[in-house]
């Protein structure tokens, strides 16, 4: 018998960054790979055009709970963190393929009830579904690839210097209704619905892009982790101005209720898909857009001039 064990690292040890830093290094390209891996979508060309593509994976448990939401709320919540994506890249979704595995006596309803969620999350960009697949799974699963199109994809990896730094969209309410609801609670209403059911900014992508913004990323894992993944990509250093972000009322509710910091579920809260970029200190920072920092010479993410001194962020395989 041939054992499995193994004496590298585990994919807990790299994390998930540093798994997909050595999933590029084993795969290739050819002409037709404008953008690979390492933004929120690649870009790819066909014959007649371009178009950008992203995939996100929900687990029941770890991204969801049947209690906590219902199929309607997961099936929109699935569709906005990928239509999120798209629009990341300064693009708008076009058309999504699902994957989707169930255990066999979960109610045919249920699973119709998410379709419809997706549907109706999809009506805000005119996306629609337009495939996938089926399979047998001990708990539920779903993949979901988005396609779209973007007229100037925005990368990661394009901040400079003097750029100003502004987010689109509300930070902290996801997070602050899943630390609610994980206590019991079924309030404050607007965090604990942030939490089932994300609203990306989805006018805000394109409208970036339109008015020259440097590098843009959403917030899926926490503020300062995913603008840590702009500071690392573009080789610069970002330093926020902690009074400069506005603190939902329902997360400060929740921060006081908790004995926790509104500021923690602000910077470090996931699950919101919130839109951060970079803008060059000439740009004129789009209307409904926070500006926040501004980009400098060095490595990494402050606040204040100093390490933030809270949580991490969302951390995948931890």
């Amino acid at each position: 018998m041939t054992s499995q064990a193994s004496d590298g690292p585990t994919i807990g040890d790299l994390g998930e960054f540093g798994l997909i830093d050595q999933v590029r290094a084993q795969i290739g390209d050819n002409r037709h790979v404008l953008l690979g891996p390492g933004d929120d979508a690649a870009h790819v060309s066909t014959n007649d055009g371009t178009f950008v593509v992203s995939t996100d994976l929900l687990i029941e448990g770890r991204h969801f709970r049947r209690d906590w939401s219902s199929a309607r709320e997961v099936g929109r919540k699935a569709a906005a963190s990928n239509l999120s994506d798209i629009n990341a890249m300064g693009g708008v979704a076009t058309a999504l393929t699902v994957g989707f595995g169930a255990p066999a006596d979960l109610p045919v309803e249920w699973a119709l009830e998410m379709v419809r969620g997706f549907e109706t999350e999809c009506a805000h960009v005119g996306a629609h579904i337009v495939g996938g697949d089926v399979t047998a799974s001990d708990e539920i699963v779903i993949a979901v690839t988005a396609m779209g199109d973007a007229a100037r994809p925005v990368r990661r990896s394009g901040a400079k210097p003097g750029d100003v730094v502004a987010y689109a969209g509300d930070l902290g309410l996801a997070a602050a209704g899943f630390a609610a609801l994980s206590r019991g609670f079924r309030s404050p209403k607007a965090a604990v619905e942030a939490h089932k059911v994300p609203h990306p900014p989805y006018a805000a992508g394109p409208q970036a892009a339109g008015a020259g913004a440097t590098a843009m990323t959403d917030v899926s894992d926490g503020f300062l982790a995913d603008l840590g993944h702009v500071a690392e990509a573009s080789g610069v250093a970002i330093d926020l101005d902690s009074t400069a972000f506005a603190v939902p009322e329902a997360v400060a509710t929740v921060g006081e209720a908790l004995g926790r910091r509104a500021l923690d579920f602000v910077l470090t809260g996931g699950d919101s898909y919130a839109l951060v970029a970079t803008f060059g200190s000439e740009t004129a920072v789009p209307s409904g857009w926070t500006t926040v920092g501004r980009v400098g010479h060095g490595t990494g993410v402050t606040v204040d001039g100093q390490t933030y001194d809270g949580p991490e962020g969302h951390q995948h395989f931890r």
